[in-house]
């Protein structure tokens, strides 16, 4: 009795075994790095008022792509209005966050006196 319980105990394991190697595992669905774009939220062939919808990345329709005019360094404050090197958009504006008094090392961060690269008020 007890040879044939040790014999189904291995032929168990031995069958489980099978099993997992014969299935194939699934792997996490990924997107391409070359395709970041999201067709749901392209207003070129739909309504541009699908840039109003819940999880859009921006109200604006540019160059048939929701945007976000406030914050995208490509369309800042309107559509292809791109900020030159070396600055940001911050509320709709380009600026340069290392000297913006304003904008001091990030957006609305704002300095009684003068920035200084990044620093409010640096000595």
């Amino acid at each position: 009795m007890a040879k044939i319980a040790a014999f189904l105990l291995v032929a168990l394991v031995v069958s489980a075994a099978a099993t997992a190697a014969a299935s194939p595992q699934l792997l996490p669905a990924r997107r391409s790095r070359f395709l970041l774009t999201n067709s749901f939220y392209s207003c070129s062939k739909k309504s541009s008022a699908v840039c109003l919808a819940a999880g859009s990345p921006g109200p604006t329709c540019c160059g048939g792509q929701c945007v976000d005019t406030v914050t995208s360094g490509d369309h800042c404050g309107g559509c292809n209005k791109a900020c030159k090197h070396g600055r940001t958009c911050c509320g709709g504006r380009c600026v340069d966050l290392l000297f913006d008094k304003d904008n001091c090392g990030s957006c609305s961060n704002q300095c009684s006196h003068k920035c200084t690269y990044g620093f409010c008020d640096y000595a």
